[in-house]
């Protein structure tokens, strides 16, 4: 009789591109069979998740090549791309996932996302790989290298335009705006921002728009909607932030109220307000929402209209700065910011932050 296993597997790189390692956990019946770990030296995100399950699949194999598996990952992309349910359309990332089909039968092979810290295991292991083998100036020489020469190469990058929503009766207060009950309209000062900003975008010419559902949102992508003739495609994916029971409170407010809670907030970005949700979480789902925007749209130029602090998450997250670096980055209404995302292998680079220049047309 095939026997059945559990496979968790992740991967991490330190610099996206950089020092990158995998971890995976095979388990059997509850009891942990294997604990597999690796340097594989400068590569990105993607390369290392793929890498971690290849080397799981692998393992597994090698012990009962009729095994059923279920593999766990916190890697969207890589559950979508194996699933079969997004298209793999570059070809160094088929050739990956081809490893990974090759490794097992892949009719034997099911695939599951996980939230990240139900993957802790692998991370710890893949953090154990970098640990031991990342560091020093040869390295930091060679992921500054491995990235000139991707800005230099022919792959044509996804472009990614994120476009904050324009000014609300709450922007000029300084109140807090996520995804509860107020959720504003905008100003008069914001609907003129919204056609400002759709003419810019309209002049760079994307192929894709997404949106934020929220009003605010929804208004401005309308109008660029208008200036493109391309039509809206919403994700809840780019909300904002929910402040729970803080929202539509100033920032005075909730520091009289919930002195404590404000201090917490503003001293981790773990931290969620009362009934809302964490800096963190929000990273998780941005980096997300960037990996299904690049295997969706590879090489495309899109069009994403949000909020400011998945914004400054997103900006954060290209250029791998820490995570309280989201309290020294403000994105202001209807500005610009540029990324690009090379799909081979979900290089990432900031192109510009917070573009005003359009509004003072």
């Amino acid at each position: 009789m095939a026997r059945h296993f559990l496979l968790t597997a992740d991967g991490g790189s330190r610099g996206n591109p950089g020092p990158a390692g995998y971890g995976s956990v095979i388990t059997e019946n509850g009891s942990i069979i294997a604990e597999l770990y690796d340097f594989i030296g400068i590569a990105t995100n993607n390369v290392a998740e793929y890498s971690g399950l290849i080397a799981g699949l692998t393992a597994i194999n090698a012990i009962d090549p009729a095994a059923t598996i279920d593999v766990k990952m916190d890697s969207k992309l890589v559950v979508e791309q194996m699933s079969g349910r997004w298209q793999i359309k570059h070809a160094d990332m088929r050739s990956l996932a081809q490893d990974a089909r090759a490794a097992h039968t892949p009719t034997l092979v099911t695939y599951t996302w996980i939230p990240r810290d139900e993957n802790s295991h692998a991370d710890r292991l893949a953090n154990k790989a970098l640990d031991q083998e990342a560091g020093g100036a040869e390295i930091v020489s060679i992921q500054k290298n491995y990235f000139m020469e991707r800005l230099l190469s022919k792959e044509v990058a996804t472009t990614v335009f994120l476009i904050r929503h324009g000014e609300t009766p709450l922007t000029p207060l300084k109140k807090f705006s996520g995804v509860g009950p107020p959720n504003p309209e905008m100003t008069e000062q914001g609907l003129v921002q919204a056609e400002l900003v759709a003419k810019a975008v309209a002049d760079l010419d994307p192929e894709v728009i997404i949106s934020s559902p929220l009003n605010r949102t929804k208004q401005t992508a309308d109008a660029i909607s208008r200036a493109t003739g391309l039509p809206v495609n919403y994700d809840d994916a780019w909300l904002e932030c929910s402040f729970g029971i803080w929202d539509g409170m100033s920032i005075d407010e909730v520091k009289e109220k919930y002195p404590a809670d404000y201090h917490a907030w503003l001293c981790s970005t773990g931290f969620a307000p009362p009934e809302g949700e964490s800096y963190d979480a929000v990273a998780v789902r941005i980096d997300e929402a960037l990996e299904a925007i690049v295997a969706m749209y590879p090489g495309q130029r899109v069009a994403v209209v949000s909020h400011n602090g998945t914004i400054k998450t997103a900006a954060k997250l290209v250029i791998g700065a820490p995570s309280d670096s989201i309290f020294h980055i403000d994105v202001s209404p209807c500005s610009i910011t540029t990324l690009s995302i090379w799909p081979s292998d979900g290089l990432r680079a900031l192109r510009s932050l917070n573009e005003q220049a359009h509004l003072r047309s």
